[in-house]
């Protein structure tokens, strides 16, 4: 029987429990995939503590990101066939399919063969953060070379996914962490500024390296009071996309900078991208196609064994992290 991670009630990393399940068969659209690694998300810190866009239904299981190999397939399963090299993308309801596990059943749509050039671990960690960023940058942002995009929690597997499709497009990438301490990282990771909050005015710094323009793309994932000085630092009719909400504190609209500046503010997932057909369709060629060519490569900050899943859990709470972590199966 396949060993499968699930909880049965919220609360912190150790409510996670490795069980094991008895081997079950794809349904029609579905596939089964014998899992090589995975790739967490803060997502699922987020499920597993109740505090998501999705409620668990106990005894849950969650994970959104593995790769693996195709094992079993179901009826209509559009051309995915058994031993195919595959990885998953988030679009699916990540208590009634997640991943977590040495097997996994998923839709056929949802899972996407990627480059040869990709390790398991890799492949295990593009999906999540590069769809993320192409749907907020490509799809609905038209990011430009002539653009300056303002990227915060810039050390996260988004954040560094986002430094390096803007960088692949030809635009100007402005990061933002807290200590200085990430800054030569997010530098070498391919920023081309970095401003480091604690130490620095944000607003002022986005303003001296913009002549005062501002940015006309930020891309924020913690929401709360920094709202406000990212409506300063961007630029006039810009977009804020929110696709997050770290920050504990409750997020003041900027209503009259947005009214000066006739701002965006806008609410963001990736299941915009990931729940349209077309949408979808074009990202994972965009991606692929990236990946492909090299101009797009996931960090990976450190990686577990699947029965430290609990510790694994628990580094991505600490914030350490300067990229992607992922669990080895």
């Amino acid at each position: 029987m396949p060993k499968i991670v699930r909880f049965h009630e919220t609360g912190e990393a150790d409510v996670l429990k490795i069980e094991d399940l008895p081997l079950t068969e794809p349904g029609k659209g579905e596939v089964r995939i014998k899992v090589e690694a995975l790739g967490l998300n803060r997502a699922e810190v987020m499920f597993r503590r109740g505090q998501y866009l999705e409620t668990p239904s106990f005894p849950s299981r969650l994970g959104y990101e593995a790769s693996g190999t195709v094992d079993a397939v179901g009826l209509d399963t559009n051309g995915i066939q058994v031993g195919d090299r595959v990885s998953t993308i988030p679009a699916f309801s990540i208590g009634q399919y997640g991943v977590y596990g040495e097997s996994a059943i998923v839709p056929a749509y949802a899972v996407a063969h990627y480059p040869d050039n990709l390790s398991c671990i890799e492949g295990a960690s593009i999906w999540m953060q590069y769809m993320t960023v192409y749907g907020a940058f490509i799809e609905f942002g038209k990011l430009n070379a002539k653009d300056t995009v303002l990227i915060t929690a810039a050390s996260s597997s988004v954040g560094l996914a986002a430094i390096q499709i803007a960088k692949a497009v030809g635009a100007t990438a402005i990061a933002v962490t807290r200590g200085s301490t990430k800054k030569s990282f997010l530098l070498k990771a391919g920023a081309d500024h970095v401003i480091a909050t604690e130490e620095e005015d944000l607003v002022a710094q986005v303003n001296a390296l913009t002549s005062g323009k501002g940015c006309r793309l930020v891309f924020d994932p913690i929401a709360g009071p920094i709202l406000e000085k990212l409506a300063e630092g961007t630029a006039q009719e810009g977009i804020i996309f929110e696709y997050g909400a770290l920050s504990p504190d409750p997020t003041p609209f900027p209503l009259f900078t947005s009214l000066a500046k006739a701002l965006t503010v806008r609410g963001y997932t990736l299941f915009e991208i990931a729940k349209d057909p077309e949408r979808l369709a074009r990202g994972k060629q965009h991606i692929y196609q990236e990946l492909e060519a090299g101009r797009l490569k996931p960090i990976i900050d450190r990686t577990f064994p699947f029965e430290k899943i609990v510790d694994a859990h628990r580094y991505m709470e600490s914030n350490q992290q300067k990229g992607k972590i992922v669990v080895t199966v």
